[in-house]
């Protein structure tokens, strides 16, 4: 079986194509305590206005799907 650093790849993999088609992306900070997974916004995305829709409606859908340990993805700044 995976590791779950490898599952999270996997999935953000199945992601980036759509973030990067506008000139942004994401990248993993740290798997914080309680399941909460933190990422930081790259690119055109870390000033996007759509960024918190994507974040949940995208980014955390596919990651909590591929990863039951992920409670919950939070974006956080540099």
């Amino acid at each position: 079986m995976s590791t779950l650093d490898e599952r999270i790849q996997k999935a953000l993999d199945h992601i980036r194509p759509y973030l990067q088609a506008d000139g942004g992306d994401v990248q993993v900070v740290r798997m914080g305590e309680g399941g909460i997974l933190e990422l930081r916004w790259e690119g055109t995305c870390r000033t996007c206005p759509l960024s918190q829709m994507t974040l949940r409606a995208g980014v955390e859908r596919v990651l909590m799907k591929e990863c039951p340990e992920i409670k919950r993805v939070e974006a956080v700044s540099a």
